[in-house]
């Protein structure tokens, strides 16, 4: 698609399986082929939050994501390193000068290894804004495996920054679009319990909006905080708003 077309398509995206297929298929058109999107909203000083927290979209192979991703090796990845202080777009090829004067940690040169041992080794990194020093995103964008880094660098100062305004769109787009991490995502029944708690009402009150007991309703909100991972109802709605969860409409 067309820069303009692209754009469009982003506006009205209603879902995120919608929206990250057509992203894949745009960033093919410039000779990237493997993406990994990730966002985090409870990152610290020493950590990047519970990785089950994360908003992760990809299409890479689950060979390399279970490497990556499961083993924990992302957190020593130069790029993630690189993306977590800065902002904007960054080709691979500072990752090769700093392999090259020996300039990695022994963790970051295992993630180089694994990398150039599944194809990884030629893209750009895009780092988005953040508005809080809890938030961060950023996405990953690898070249098919016969493109140079000198090849995608030269397409790049033509095409970069087109590609760096398509991806920060597109990140905003996540954001506001329902997110369920894997079997955290919550039943209609659950929802619509917090949303009442959102408003401000009482286990009494939601039971007879609802038209229910209190002890349902209470059972309603305790499942809903095994299925976000918290521990108070508060959370519960907390993590339920950041994830889009609360207040969707029906499809």
């Amino acid at each position: 698609m067309k820069l303009t077309e692209y754009l469009h398509f982003v506006s009205g995206s209603r879902s995120l399986e919608e929206l990250w297929v057509g992203h894949i298929d745009q960033m093919g058109q410039y000779g990237f082929d493997r993406l990994i999107y990730g966002y985090t909203r409870y990152k610290t000083e020493t950590s990047l939050g519970d990785p089950d927290d994360f908003v992760i979209l990809s299409n890479h192979s689950s060979e390399y994501l279970k490497g990556f991703m499961h083993t924990g090796l992302y957190f020593h990845a130069p790029m993630t390193r690189w993306a977590l202080e800065n902002e904007g777009a960054c080709s691979w090829r500072q990752v090769h000068a700093m392999d090259a004067n020996r300039e990695l940690s022994t963790e970051g040169r295992k993630v180089i290894e694994f990398n150039k041992r599944m194809g990884m080794t030629a893209g750009y990194t895009i780092s988005f804004h953040s508005i809080s020093r809890r938030f961060k995103g950023a996405i990953s964008l690898a070249g098919k495996r016969d493109l140079t880094q000198e090849h995608l660098d030269e397409m790049w100062l033509e095409h970069g920054e087109d590609i760096t305004l398509i991806n920060n769109i597109t990140h905003l787009k996540i954001l506001s679009l329902p997110y369920s991490p894997p079997n955290r995502g919550l039943t209609k029944r659950q929802r619509e319990a917090l949303q009442w708690v959102g408003d401000g009402k009482t286990t009494q009150d939601i039971a007879i909006l609802m038209g229910l007991t209190s002890a349902t309703v209470e059972k309603h909100l305790r499942l809903a905080r095994d299925s976000l991972s918290v521990e108070t109802t508060a959370q519960a709605v907390l993590k339920a708003a950041l994830l889009n969860q609360m207040f969707v409409m029906e499809a």
